[in-house]
């Protein structure tokens, strides 16, 4: 570690579309002294230095971290986040100073765990879905307690499922056939050990993000993602196939009732059952007739939903992680642009089934300037030429001073940009701009 804020050596952990947009962000700090990305991809190039670490080997990131003088460490995915790499750095002496940002194992469990996270509302008087959580040994009464709900059926694995753990049943014996499938037959892993099932919220989702401090909490720009592979919101769940900031429906008023109702009381719930917090927080909710509900937490920067909110935020980001670090979040304003952020996903043939690798991405040069192209699943080939590694392969986002003007350009940039089988959705962000 340097020492030198001003100069500050940040790594990022993650290889995907949000690790890009999260240094991209950081690369235009005024107090940047390096900027590594692990193990990043063919995107992340274009703002800093990929290295070969797996995020989950945390002694491997320890050394890297040594050897090369880091500051602050930004995680991106969940995984090590829930593992306790927060707390692995804080059990050492030596690292008392690195700026950890995401929580520890114990704030982590708020995505770690659907029913811890349930029961943590409740405690803390958030307003949310009633619920109640089974595993195998209670499968009867799991399909009992469907009677006491009204379809849709909300089935949700209890632990991670790399966002693909929630299903949505219109029909009980489809909802029956499901429980079994997640309890009995493992249909999410040791993930779906435990199903919360929950009572269907009949809204509209938004995704808002926090900055939390341990004490104090600063709101970032809110977003909206599309997490259906099909138009109009049909198919399968994916990853996220596209995202739009602002949202039109969450205005000022809606904001004010989401930051008094849900966000002051987890940030005062957290202090109160002695779990340190400083990282990201997404929030999950549902705008049901004007009230605000919570679908989720996630201890991270949601994905595509990063893609489309870092570009607007106008602060310094190293700033405001230090001040995350330091918990003065109460000292830093946030500057956020006025333009509206457009978001698509280039999606390969077949996902969120299976899908080929492998193949060539072209037009990559041929977008406009201002353009920001955060790749998501690519490599860079032998030959110099970026190749698709993922299902969700690039991430197109465009500025513009209103929304349908946002998502026209962005549209028109994905037009120049090619690789086989190439998939994404044509109707993003259209259905908050009638």
């Amino acid at each position: 570690m340097t020492g030198d804020r001003n100069k500050t050596r940040v790594l990022v952990l993650g290889s995907g579309g949000r690790e890009c947009a999260l240094a991209q962000k950081i690369s235009q700090s005024a107090h940047l002294g390096g900027l590594f990305v692990a193990p990043g991809n063919a995107g992340s190039l274009q703002w800093a230095e990929n290295v070969a670490l797996d995020p989950m080997n945390f002694a491997q990131v320890k050394d890297f971290i040594i050897e090369n003088g880091i500051d602050m460490l930004v995680v991106g995915p969940e995984d090590p986040l829930v593992s306790g790499i927060h707390d692995y750095f804080q059990a050492d002496a030596n690292f008392r100073d690195l700026a950890v940002i995401g929580p520890w194992k114990a704030g982590a469990r708020l995505e770690g765990s659907k029913q811890f996270a349930k029961e943590f509302m409740q405690r803390a008087g958030i307003p949310t879905a009633a619920y109640s959580s089974f595993d195998a040994t209670r499968l009867a009464e799991a399909k009992a307690f469907l009677d006491t709900m009204r379809p849709p059926y909300v089935l949700k694995a209890d632990g991670l499922a790399a966002g693909k753990g929630v299903l949505i049943e219109s029909d009980k014996a489809a909802a029956e056939a499901a429980l079994e499938e997640m309890l009995v037959g493992h249909k999410f892993g040791k993930a779906s050990d435990k199903v919360v099932i929950e009572q269907f919220l009949d809204g509209i989702e938004l995704s808002v993000f926090v900055l939390i401090d341990g004490e104090h909490h600063l709101m970032l720009p809110a977003a909206k993602d599309y997490k259906k592979i099909g138009e109009g919101d049909t198919g399968l769940n994916t990853g996220g196939m596209g995202s739009v900031s602002p949202v039109p429906f969450a205005g000022k008023a809606f904001m004010d009732k989401v930051e008094e109702r849900i966000v002051k009381p987890t940030v005062s719930q957290l202090r109160k059952e002695h779990i340190p917090y400083s990282g990201f927080l997404f929030i999950g909710l549902m705008n049901v007739d004007g009230e605000p509900y919570v679908v989720e937490y996630n201890v991270r920067m949601g994905d595509p939903e990063t893609e489309s909110v870092m570009p607007r935020i106008d602060s310094d980001m190293v700033d405001l992680l230090w001040a995350v670090h330091d918990r003065t979040l109460d000292k830093v304003e946030l500057k956020v642009k006025p333009e509206a952020a457009a978001c698509v996903m280039l999606v390969s043939g077949g996902y969120p089934g299976s899908y080929e690798k492998g193949h060539a991405v072209e037009g990559l040069h041929d977008v406009s300037e201002g353009t920001l192209l955060f790749h998501a699943g690519t490599e860079a080939g032998a030959d110099g030429r970026t190749l698709t590694s993922g299902g969700r392969v690039l991430a197109v986002t465009t500025l513009a001073p209103t929304l349908p003007e946002a998502l026209a350009k962005t549209y028109k940039e994905v037009e120049k940009i090619h690789f086989d089988k190439m998939y994404y959705r044509k109707d993003i962000g259209k259905d908050v701009c009638r």
